[in-house]
This record gives C-alpha cells, sequence and structure tokens, in this order.
C-alpha cells in the first residue's frame, strides 16, 4: 500500500499522459472523482453531455492527443451518445468517464444506476468497462488509454462508482507506451505497386485518414508520380489533398450508381485510408464500372471486412503512401485529364440560385463573401448540409487541418468541436481564427455551447445561413417522392437574441457589406460572434 488513494494514483496517471484537460457538465456521481480538483488540470465546463464530448474530440483532433471527458452516470452518458457516434467515426481517441452509483446500493439497481455501464455505449466505443473492484481502477484507465489511441483510434468508456475514488490504491499506475501506427503486408503493397505502375488510368481515392496522419505531402507526392486523378473519399470529414491541386478532382458521390458512373474511364482505383464506400441515398447501379479494379487501404480491419469490392489490405494510411511512392513507375506529366467538378470536396452539386424578389442573398455569394472577408489561414468547421457545395465552391481548402466536419451525419457536433479546435489553437500558439458556418436547424442541437465559448473567451465566428426549413431533408423528399411531409420548416428563430442571451455578440447581416464589416470585427472580439444571415430557401439535388 502506498497511503495514496485511488483518485490520487488516476490523477497522477493522467498527469503522466498528458490529459490535464477534462470536459464535462458534472453529475452527483461524478463529484467524488472531481472534488479538490487538481489546480494544475483545466476543467472545461459544457451545459449538455453531447457538447462535451464534441468539444473534446475537436480538441482532440487539433492537438492529435488524445482527450478525456466526465458525463453523469446513465443520464449524461445516454444524452452523449450522438456526439460519441460521431467521436466513433471520426475516429477520435477520446476516454469518456461517468460515475455509477455506490457499490453497496448496484445489487439493487437505485436511481440514477447505470445498469449495465458495458453495454450502454456500444457499438459506438471500442471498449466499455467498469472495474470489478476500485483497486483496478487506474490500471483500467491505462487499458482505456491503450486501446483509444490504437488504431482505428475512438473513443472508450470507463464506469467508476462514486464510492470508489477514495479507496487505498494497491500502489502508483504504470504508465506505458503504446504504438499507434500499422506497417502494410510489403509483399500485397508491392502488388499494389504494381500494379498502379501498369495502369493506363489510374484513379487515387484520399480519405480523411491522410489528414489525421499529416499525409498531405505524401498524398501529393503520389498523384504526382502517378499524374493520377485525385478524389476525396465520398463524405471526407477532414480533406486529404489540396482542393487547389491541378490533379484534384472534387468528393465522390454519396450514392453507388452514381459514384460508379464517376469512376468510369478508370482501370483501376485505390482507397487509401477511408471507407469502400460511404453511401447514402440508396440509388441502384453496380458498385464498379465495367473494366475498374479497386484496391484498398485501410488501418480498420473491420472497414477491410465490410467493403462490398475491391482487394484490402491493413496498413496505416501515410506509412502505405511512403512505401506506394518509392516504389511506382513514375507516369509523364499531363498524363490525367483531370475533370474538376465545381462544387469541390461536396458529394452533390449545388442547388440553381436564381435572383431573390424579396432580396435574400444566395448563399453562394455569402460564402465567397465569408472567404473574401477573414484570413487565408482561418479554420473552417461545417455543419450545414443544405448549402455543401455553395460552400466547397466558394472556399476551396488547400491548407491541412483547416477543415473539420463530423463523419457520422448526427446533428450537434460541429458547434462544441469548435470550441474544443479554438482551444487547442490557443494552447497550441497557432491562434488562427475560427469560424463555423453551422444551418439554422444544426443550431439548435447544441446551441448552449455557446456558454462556454463565452466562458473561455474564444473569438469564434459562427456563421447561420438562415433559410427556414431543413433543406436537405426537402432533397430527400424530392428523391423519396414523399411529398408533404411534416416539420421541414423553421420559422420563427432569432439568432441574435439567442447569442446576445448566452453572453455572445449576436448579428444579422443582410448585404455583403454588412457581412464584410461583421467578418473585420468578429475576431477582434473576447467572446463568440453570431452572425445571422438569412438566405435563399434552395433545396439542393442530391445527384
Amino acid at each position: 500500500m502506498t497511503g495514496k488513494t485511488v483518485r490520487d494514483v488516476t490523477y497522477q496517471l493522467l498527469r503522466e499522459l498528458g490529459l490535464t484537460t477534462m470536459f464535462g457538465n458534472p453529475g452527483s456521481t461524478e463529484e467524488t472523482f472531481l472534488k479538490d480538483f487538481p489546480a494544475d488540470f483545466r476543467y472545461i465546463q459544457t451545459l449538455h453531455e453531447s457538447s462535451a464530448v464534441g468539444a473534446a474530440d475537436g480538441f482532440a483532433q487539433a492537438n492529435r492527443r488524445p482527450a478525456i471527458v466526465n458525463v453523469h452516470t446513465s443520464a449524461g452518458l445516454s444524452n452523449a451518445m450522438s456526439n460519441i457516434l460521431t467521436a466513433f467515426q471520426n475516429r477520435t481517441p477520446l476516454i469518456i468517464t461517468a460515475g455509477n452509483q455506490t457499490r453497496d446500493m448496484l445489487l439493487m439497481e437505485p436511481w440514477l444506476t447505470n445498469i449495465e455501464p458495458a453495454l450502454l455505449p456500444k457499438p459506438w466505443v471500442k471498449w466499455s468497462y467498469e472495474p470489478v473492484c476500485a483497486e483496478d481502477v487506474p490500471a483500467a484507465f491505462m487499458r482505456a488509454y491503450a486501446i483509444a489511441v490504437q488504431p482505428p483510434a475512438g473513443p472508450v468508456f470507463l464506469s467508476i462508482p462514486l464510492d470508489d475514488w477514495d479507496k487505498p490504491a494497491r500502489g502508483p499506475a504504470l504508465v506505458r507506451s503504446v504504438a499507434t501506427r500499422i506497417a502494410p503486408d510489403p509483399e500485397v503493397l508491392s502488388a499494389f505497386a504494381q500494379a498502379l505502375s501498369k495502369a493506363s488510368n489510374p484513379a487515387l481515392i484520399y480519405g480523411a485518414a491522410i489528414a489525421r496522419g499529416q499525409g498531405w505531402p505524401q498524398a501529393i507526392a503520389l498523384a504526382e508520380q502517378l499524374q493520377a486523378t485525385v478524389y476525396a473519399a465520398p463524405a471526407s470529414e477532414r480533406p486529404p489533398f489540396p482542393e487547389s491541386h491541378p490533379l484534384y478532382a472534387g468528393g465522390l458521390p454519396f450514392a453507388i450508381a452514381p459514384l460508379s458512373q464517376k469512376l468510369a474511364g478508370h482501370d483501376l482505383a485505390i482507397v487509401i485510408g477511408a471507407p469502400v464506400f460511404r453511401y447514402y441515398p440508396y440509388v441502384a447501379g453496380d458498385y464498379l464500372p465495367a473494366g475498374l479494379r479497386l484496391l484498398h487501404i485501410t488501418d480498420d480491419p473491420s472497414e477491410a471486412a465490410r467493403a462490398p469490392v475491391g482487394d484490402s489490405v491493413l496498413g496505416d494510411a501515410v506509412l502505405s503512401l511512403d512505401a506506394l511512392i518509392a516504389q511506382v513507375k513514375p507516369r509523364p506529366v499531363g498524363s490525367a485529364a483531370v475533370k474538376r467538378q465545381a462544387h469541390g470536396l461536396a458529394p452533390h452539386p449545388a442547388a440553381t440560385h436564381a435572383e431573390s424578389a424579396d432580396g435574400l442573398l444566395s448563399s453562394l455569394s455569402v460564402f465567397q463573401a465569408l472567404r473574401a472577408a477573414t484570413p487565408a489561414n482561418t479554420v473552417l468547421i461545417e455543419e450545414s448540409p443544405s448549402n455543401l457545395a455553395e460552400l466547397h465552391s466558394a472556399w476551396p481548402v488547400d491548407q491541412p487541418d483547416s477543415f473539420y466536419t463530423f463523419a457520422s451525419g448526427s446533428l450537434g457536433w460541429n458547434l462544441p468541436a469548435s470550441i474544443g479546435i479554438a482551444l487547442a489553437e490557443r494552447d497550441s500558439g497557432r491562434n488562427r481564427p475560427v469560424l463555423a458556418i453551422i444551418g439554422d436547424g444544426s443550431f439548435q442541437y447544441s446551441i448552449q455551447g455557446l456558454w462556454t465559448a463565452v466562458q473561455h473567451e474564444l473569438p469564434i465566428l459562427f456563421v447561420v445561413p438562415r433559410n427556414g426549413q431543413y433543406g436537405i431533408l426537402k432533397s430527400f423528399a424530392v428523391l423519396e417522392q414523399t411529398p408533404n411531409v411534416p416539420g421541414l420548416d423553421l420559422p420563427g428563430l432569432d439568432f441574435v437574441a439567442l447569442a446576445n442571451g448566452y453572453g455572445a455578440h449576436g448579428v444579422r447581416a443582410n448585404t455583403l457589406d454588412e457581412i464584410r464589416k461583421a467578418c473585420n470585427e468578429a475576431f477582434t472580439r473576447n467572446v463568440p460572434t453570431v452572425l445571422e444571415v438569412p438566405v435563399q430557401a434552395t433545396i439542393p439535388p442530391l445527384l
């Protein structure tokens, strides 16, 4: 025995692992963990558990380090599930903890008990566990850390009964190092390199794992060596390649038949660091065009197993790029005939914009004005499904780590994620401006995150292109031939009033000059700015 408690030893382990920033919303079963909170730790309070997870996700991604989240037993964990789903699909290493009731009462299942703590967060965590005894808590944290960072990275969950923390510890926690990169099978990768070298018109389909692994230089080098057309995998949450590069064609469509048609004319395609493929909605067709062979590199065994077509190899995306660069034969410059799509990373084209009789701006003109009025190094965060194509047309991403969105499609991630990203920008000294574009429907899912941004004096610019509707759902209604669906309009929202109520600065802009003025002022404040811009209510095509 050491004379130290389980809490003492656990906090020391967290220090040694560099996990001294904690995101959370405290509950009664967590107060025994949080009491006498150490002065060298930082607690980022949110007003909802889902926002705690989203903020931690953004922080972890921007820092390329795990983050720790503390939520409230079964109730708080249930609240957090939407963004735990997103963190899992974002491949973000998080250690999510919750209290549970006193061990002496667990058999009776008292109020607010997490009855089956290992079951509740599944399938959206890599590991879920409640230690058998208090003395196991520190070692469980070490195991949680190791599992979270190993590929594919992702969230893990620990449930800790509230009376565990003051129990005597067995001894200090043992800190271990864990390797986080998997080298691909050299024989298989050599065969992939030979196939790429022999292809007459190869296509490179890059995914977000390249961005997470800081692999833009390698992605560029392979593309230029092969002189191959580069596509972003469907619904990439991080851009894997500079959109201004002449070999970049854009993001692939999100449905089976259109994606297959987009790849027509290529005889070989290789997917690196992405699933094969993200599809939605269902549009029947062949998975691949005639004459196309598909290769796949991923660090996720389940991703390789569920791919409906193609030959897969397990491996780190960036290590695999390095190996391919060393083996593929160069092709003459100009070999690729790249057809660049106007909507860039977006999976579908923009809606048709006509002149508005009521003077409302188009979303395209709004986004063009925002790009022109903000610094070149601005970090862009997006959760505005109704006008993705317009955003990516106006704002091509040409710097690494300057664009983030959610891999899951579950609304409510991007507002709190922008808080975590802005905190990381400040902590790192990069201090890049952070701008989040969030639709008026999406904004409601995590609006309470504004309070956290205000408390931490984060000058984030939140832009709300207010179209008064769930425009993307109206697009699905057209595709699915489901007229007269209720609940697709959103009248009566006042974002200036909502922002001011949380202590942020709310402003409404109706002209391009007003947008430019708002941008010039936003990053000089010590609170976030919410810029509401009424825009034309268009319905984008999904195909």
